[in-house]
């Protein structure tokens, strides 16, 4: 029997896998999708706290992954690079609540200027799974209906399973957060560039190694994943308008993912039940928009809970 079951396969998922089995337990990843295949490859992802309130567990979830990727980008790890960053501001150049976990940051008037990781997520997610499987972990494929399922198959199940906790962890407050996004061909940008309060709508230049992520959308209770024209035409325009070099571009593809948020905001904790035949249940899900930038904090929280 194994020690653990991850129910999820996406960046919350494996994380709190690699983090377990280097704890020293017996991990299986039970997924319906394969990593590369869920919504996490979608994720731009430049670590960003976005749509995140500000919570001391959250900004202590923030900066331990801040650290995690810094580390991991001086490694060489696939897709992990420092990102510089510019974040404009149409009000007062405060310092946010999550500024502390980023060491360079400094207040420009009008507007943040610091250097993040930056993860482009297909190859990352293919690195997190071949470290669940060099550590000894396993990965299967499989769509649980209840959590209940797995009673009896690990001394612990943790549910990292995002959007559908909405009905596996019966929680209401969890919702769909549909966010489009365009790729274009880098002209030679390597500044992240970002204008959350654009009067036509959140707007987003975020660098790759091959391409530039254009966004974006964020509609809570959207759950529409089909790709709307008029907002590729109107992410384009207001990217060009951000970023000169990009007057002209055109799509190489465009994508649209629901982020799994929760009002309440991240759910990391144990549940107060637990499944049949005394499987405990611990939850990591809800993260909505700052998945990559709470996952390795999340993780650590996940090993202490499943350990106490």
């Amino acid at each position: 029997m194994d020690d653990v079951i991850v129910l999820g396969a996406g960046v919350i998922g494996l994380t709190c896998a690699v983090r377990l089995l280097e704890s020293g337990a017996r991990v299986r990843v039970v997924t319906a999708d394969e990593p590369t295949a869920t919504v996490s490859r979608l994720a731009a992802a430049v670590w960003y706290p976005t749509h995140t309130e500000a919570d001391p567990r959250v900004l202590a979830w923030a900066h331990r992954t801040y650290d995690e990727f810094m580390a991991q980008a001086a490694a060489g790890v696939p897709g992990v690079a420092p990102r510089p960053t510019r974040m404009l501001l149409r009000g007062p150049a405060g310092w946010p609540w999550w500024s502390g976990a980023v060491p360079d940051f400094v207040a420009h008037p009008g507007e943040w200027r610091f250097t993040v990781p930056s993860v482009e997520m297909e190859p990352y997610l293919g690195w997190l799974a071949d470290r669940v499987r060099q550590s000894g972990g396993t990965l299967a494929r499989g769509r649980v209906e209840r959590l209940a399922d797995l009673a009896g198959q690990a001394g612990t199940v943790v549910n990292a399973t995002g959007l559908a906790a909405r009905v596996l962890a019966d929680d209401p407050a969890v919702f769909p957060a549909r966010g489009q996004i365009v790729g274009v061909a880098n002209p030679g940008l390597v500044t992240s560039i970002r204008d959350e309060d654009h009067p036509d709508g959140m707007t987003y230049v975020h660098p790759r190694s091959r391409d530039v992520v254009l966004g974006g959308t964020f509609q809570p209770g959207d759950w529409s994943e089909t790709v709307d024209p008029a907002t590729t035409e109107a992410i384009l325009r207001r990217c060009a308008g951000l970023v000169p070099e990009l007057i002209g571009a055109r799509p190489l593809w465009e994508a649209v993912g629901l982020r799994p948020a929760r009002h309440g905001g991240p759910r990391v904790e144990p549940d107060p039940a637990s499944l049949p035949g005394g499987t405990r249940l611990v939850h990591s899900y809800g993260h909505g928009g700052a998945g990559v930038t709470l996952s390795w904090g999340c993780a650590d929280d996940v090993v202490r809970l499943v350990s106490s």
